[in-house]
């Protein structure tokens, strides 16, 4: 079958699942790591024993201890005079300075001073001292050296944080991954204890930082990027929110809950409709039910108004005052008066034992370095990498995804119809259901544009039926549902 396709409209085919965590959004900062590379060898030994550091902390102990810098015993005098309460505030305060400084040789601050947070202030004697680290502990030969334990920590990260911020995208109808003029940044910490996520918002900037864990923290960091899109909708909306104030003393009555939510109704009010927004997106971390026995006393009302918000056309920040508005304190009454909260929070430790899961295969490394330059926009050396996987590897399901990306590059350079030929292969292969809702949602829009109404309308319905589909391959299934219906109309 020939068809006709636009340039523009086959690269915008290709582009569906963009809004994804980019290089530079998921990074490894020089600033955070000097601050680490000092504060180890200044005696931060927190969970110096746990399996799930990685090597590179004890790799870049060594090495400075090997160095005998003389402004260690500096450095230890002031990391002694700024004790905190626990590992966890004490890694705080300097993941906050870390952020707040230009980094190596200087390390200034970059923001002014009315902007420098108070624990950031308190270590403003700190700058010269790392000036001086940098310096006798070579620190740039130290940063060099960690490139490649930087690299792998990126590698296991990139994938999952970048699906994860394409569901929450294309779940509130964002468009791009900046937002309002802000910017969220993502960093990987290598030498902090493990188990660590930690979030800053300063100025425009918004930051996560993650230290290593058995698994990648991905629910935590989509939970952090909900909050950067959807705080400055509660703020904005603030004086509309504290008129449904009253319902706070069912929070107060709600032993699980952390203090901090008691005394901030729209903090609560945004972790409330940030819950609710969870439990509709794959991997949730808690139904609508548990999150109200901790105390999230909104998220019920929200979940009921998220089922309304699907249905409709408008992003969440054009739906979001109406959905404030409507909250009834009088209706919460009677829902939350009979509510039995939690005694405790549900634990989510983390787990702290080893992976013992198989490396990668061959085939999927090479899987992970074709995606990369995918990603990178270099389809040539892409195309070349797919073909590698295929033939590297047996697994029918690795050949899938593979398959995939030779699809969309073929849409990408103008020829649909060995683009179609090739996502047919990915569902003869058994793709995975990401993979197969994605699928069809391009095959979808081939045969619309080319004006199969019907074909187009069976592949979203398809995308839409597939158990373990995105949300966002849902969400653009039934925007080509209705793209459709309107053309039929016209």
């Amino acid at each position: 079958m020939s068809r006709t396709f636009s340039p523009i409209i086959l690269v915008l085919i290709a582009a569906i699942p963009c809004g994804s965590a980019e290089r530079d959004q998921l990074d490894f900062s020089p600033s955070l790591f000097a601050v680490m590379a000092a504060m180890n060898a200044a005696g931060y030994d927190a969970e110096l024993t746990s399996p799930n550091n990685d090597p590179l902390r004890e790799q870049i102990r060594h090495e400075v201890e090997s160095a005998h810098p003389p402004v260690v015993a500096e450095l230890k005098k002031f990391f002694e005079d700024h004790r905190q309460k626990d590992d966890t505030a004490e890694l705080a305060q300097y993941l906050s300075f870390a952020l707040s400084v230009k980094g190596p040789p200087d390390f200034a601050f970059k923001y002014r001073d009315v902007e420098l947070p108070p624990d950031v202030r308190a270590l403003e004697a700190l700058g010269p001292l790392l000036a001086r680290f940098s310096r006798e502990a070579d620190l740039d030969a130290l940063w060099k050296r960690a490139q490649p334990a930087f690299e792998r920590a990126l590698e296991r990260y990139h994938a999952p944080v970048s699906r994860a911020i394409l569901e929450a995208n294309a779940y509130l109808r964002n468009p791009t991954a900046g937002y309002l003029g802000r910017t969220f940044q993502i960093y990987l910490d290598l030498l902090g204890a493990p188990n660590q996520v930690q979030t800053r918002s300063y100025a425009n900037e918004y930051f996560v930082v993650v230290t290593p864990s058995a698994e990648p923290r991905v629910a935590d960091i989509r939970h952090a990027y909900l909050h950067y899109l959807l705080d400055p909708q509660a703020t904005k909306y603030g004086m509309e929110i504290l008129k449904k104030k009253s319902l706070e003393d069912y929070a107060q009555g709600a032993p699980a809950l952390d203090p901090v939510y008691k005394s901030d109704f729209l903090l609560l009010a945004t972790e409330s409709l940030i819950k609710a927004v969870e439990a509709r997106l794959p991997g949730k971390p808690e139904s609508v039910d548990e999150a109200l026995r901790e105390g999230y006393i909104l998220t019920p009302y929200f979940a009921e108004q998220l089922t309304i918000y699907e249905k409709q056309p408008e992003a969440m920040r054009l739906f979001f005052p109406e959905m404030i508005k409507h909250i009834d304190p009088a209706k919460e009454d009677q829902r939350l008066s009979n509510v039995k909260f939690a005694d405790a929070p549900r634990v989510r430790a983390a787990k702290v034992e080893p992976r013992i899961a198989e490396p990668p295969s061959p085939a999927e490394l090479a899987l992970e370095a074709a995606d990369r330059l995918y990603s990178n926009k270099d389809y040539d050396r892409a195309k070349q990498g797919y073909l590698r996987v295929i033939e590297q590897s047996s697994e029918k399901f690795v050949h899938a995804k593979a398959y995939y990306g030779l699809a969309r590059i073929a849409v990408l350079q103008k020829d649909p119809e060995l683009g179609e030929r090739l996502f047919q292969k990915v569902l003869d292969s058994g793709a995975d259901p990401w993979t197969t809702a994605w699928t069809h949602v391009y095959l979808g829009r081939l045969s619309d544009i080319a004006g199969n109404r019907d074909e187009a309308a069976k592949h979203y319905q398809t995308a839409l039926a597939v158990d373990g589909a995105s949300a966002a391959a849902r969400h653009a299934a039934e925007q080509g549902i209705q793209q459709s219906f309107k053309k039929e109309q016209n």
